[in-house]
């Protein structure tokens, strides 16, 4: 909108620029006092993952915090109170910065969640008893980090898009600020249909990641129990049944999950039987290569740098053997039942994910057609009087955060147990703390959000709805102006 008004020198585009950027920072502010706690939570609630593997995990949360949140912050705050104070030129600038810092955030958290669904380039180091970092090119580089990451932001995109989308067309029901609500329909469902259309054919990309990384998943994903034979089928519905192992009422699409997952139609896609006896097989030689690292760390070792040798390249299955931690402390003692046991739990519950997915995946395509329709009718036909579309547009406004809470949902419910993939087991990550204080904890943050939720919502509906926006201009400068840059980066 800002590059806009540079180039044709339009009043309204600016008009528009500054309008929807007083609802970004209100929900820039939100972002960061709820951002900030859930880095936190690293050192409070996961005490032993950060030990395990902070040497990792950290190096792409400082780079964002550098790299990305600085910047991000420091230009939001020139973004606000520096119309009257740059030209236009700079401050677009500006403006693109703010973004691409917003974008950079995205980046290198995912790169640091990808690591977690497929460790590479970290080795584990028997003398600390750490993952430690031993390629920081194959962490950025990661597949599964980049689909997730190309695929998150447009998800976010889609986000946004409806977002001014829903509330435009709001304006154009109450038939208030036409100028501004017509135009930004105008873009937003131009910028929906290709963030839309980018979620579908980059979603395409993480799936296919996921079959090549997270076999287990995709089984869960798609309840399948026995091995699909090529050409595998996507099931489009059915009624898992986890107790029994099996699926009622299945309906299935040929070929299409062997596309997805494998490119290709002569490919078996393993199922979750299969898969569970493989996890027995890796729990078997991981409890081999812990009493290696048991007596590496007692230094009861026959032949003790020959053993520390050893497990710098066979540590990979010592993850599979902290799944017995769940039934004995001395896994290395573990019977074939416990170990069966252990295998079974590499499976997540597969109701949820099967439906979480599904529901996600309804909704994008639901996205596409509610953006084509309002590219054809506004930004082609002109037509903006159509009551029963804008209400359809208005109410849309929450979907996109639906499936992007049920795409997370596929994301981390579909990875456990395991917090690292295959590495650490959940419940092996979390900090000793009693069950008093996660309670209190929680109550807490319940109160805390709720209240920040509420200032949101109040904020925001007193710059959007008509009747506030004068009483919100006095408040606004009343409270928030800043005499400076710097301290309007130190509010935020």
């Amino acid at each position: 909108m800002e590059s806009v008004y540079v180039m044709t020198n339009k009043s309204i585009w600016r008009d528009m620029t500054r309008f929807w950027g007083k609802l970004f920072a209100i929900n820039f502010a939100m972002g960061v006092a709820t951002g900030i706690t859930m880095e936190f939570q690293f050192g409070t609630n996961w005490a032993y993952y950060s030990h395990y593997v902070g040497d990792i995990f950290g190096v792409p949360l400082a780079i964002e915090g550098l790299m990305a949140f600085f910047l991000e912050s420091t230009f939001v705050g020139l973004f606000l109170f520096g119309w009257d104070k740059l030209s236009k030129a700079k401050h677009l600038l500006v403006t693109w910065l703010m973004a691409i810092g917003t974008n950079l955030s995205a980046l290198w958290i995912l790169i640091a969640n990808g690591w977690m669904q497929n460790p590479v380039g970290a080795k584990f180091n028997a003398e600390t008893m750490r993952m430690e970092l031993h390629s920081f090119s194959e962490i950025f580089f990661n597949e599964v980090a980049q689909s997730k990451f190309v695929h998150t932001i447009s998800a976010g995109y889609v986000t946004g898009a409806m977002f001014v989308l829903s509330i435009s067309c709001y304006y154009l029901l109450k038939k208030s600020n036409l100028e501004i609500a017509r135009r930004s329909v105008i873009v937003a469902s131009s910028f929906g249909l290709m963030a839309a259309l980018s979620v579908v054919v980059l979603g395409d990309e993480s799936g296919y990641a996921t079959g090549a990384n997270q076999k287990m998943k995709l089984a869960a994903i798609e309840g399948m129990w026995e091995t699909e034979e090529a050409p595998a089928g996507l099931t489009l519905f059915a009624i898992p049944d986890q107790e029994k192992q099996e699926n009622k009422y299945e309906v299935k699409i040929p070929y299409v999950l062997g596309l997805m997952a494998t490119r290709s139609v002569d490919k078996e896609i393993p199922g979750i039987k299969e898969l569970v006896s493989e996890s027995e097989v890796k729990i078997k030689i991981g409890i081999e290569q812990y009493k290696i690292l048991k007596n590496v760390r007692n230094k009861t070792s026959e032949n003790l740098e020959k053993d520390k040798e050893f497990l710098k390249n066979n540590y990979d299955k010592i993850g599979y053997a902290l799944l017995l931690k769940k039934y004995r402390q001395d896994i290395e003692n573990a019977n074939e039942d416990e170990i069966k046991k252990a295998a079974f739990d590499t499976a997540p519950n597969v109701t949820p994910l099967f439906y979480a997915f599904r529901v996600m995946v309804a909704l994008g395509l639901f996205f596409i057609i509610l953006f084509a329709t309002s590219f054809y009718q506004m930004n082609i036909k002109r037509n903006f009087d159509k009551k029963w579309f804008l209400k359809i547009c208005f109410y849309a406004l929450p979907l996109p955060w639906i499936s992007a809470e049920f795409g997370w949902i596929v994301a981390e419910y579909g990875r456990q147990p395991w917090v690292i993939e295959g590495i650490l087991p959940t419940n092996l990550a979390v900090s000793s703390v009693s069950s008093g204080n996660v309670l209190a904890s929680l109550i807490s943050f319940i109160v805390l959000y709720t209240t920040l939720l509420v200032v949101d919502l109040y904020l925001m509906t007193n710059v959007m709805l008509p009747k506030n926006q004068d009483k919100f201009k006095r408040v606004f400068s009343a409270k928030f102006r800043l005499n400076s840059a710097s301290n309007s980066i130190g509010l935020l």
